[in-house]
């Protein structure tokens, strides 16, 4: 139970991380950012909307309890992610640089993955 719980805190602080670090500069609007979402055709206020959502999403995944908040927020994750990289490789055409986001996608199923797996030996502990 505890490597179970340890691996899952590892994987979803990282993958919280990640996701944080990549909300800060939609919420701020930042230029680059600007230039590269509408380059792939979003608009200017969906950026700040996303940020938020991402950094809502972080939160969710690493407050014990509330889980149908946690599913959503899983939920949302895969949607942005998968939803990153269509637009990126609809735009841009497939280069290795998508090829990056592997890595949080595999954190994202990882955490998901260990989340539920930590519930479920949870509940048997509780139920013995």
């Amino acid at each position: 139970m505890k490597k179970t719980n340890y691996i899952y805190w590892i994987i979803t602080s990282l993958f919280s991380a990640f996701m944080t670090f990549t909300a800060i500069p939609d919420i701020l609007v930042l230029p680059d950012v600007v230039t590269f979402m509408t380059h792939i055709g979003y608009p200017v206020y969906f950026i700040p909307f996303i940020g938020v959502a991402k950094l809502l999403g972080s939160v969710a995944i690493l407050i014990p309890g509330f889980p149908r908040i946690k599913e959503w927020a899983y939920a949302g994750f895969a949607f942005d992610l998968i939803g990153a990289i269509y637009s990126v490789t609809a735009v841009e055409g497939f280069s290795s640089s998508t090829l990056f986001m592997i890595l949080p996608f595999t954190f994202l199923i990882l955490s998901y993955s260990f989340y539920h797996k930590r519930n479920k030996m949870m509940h048997k502990a509780a139920v013995a």
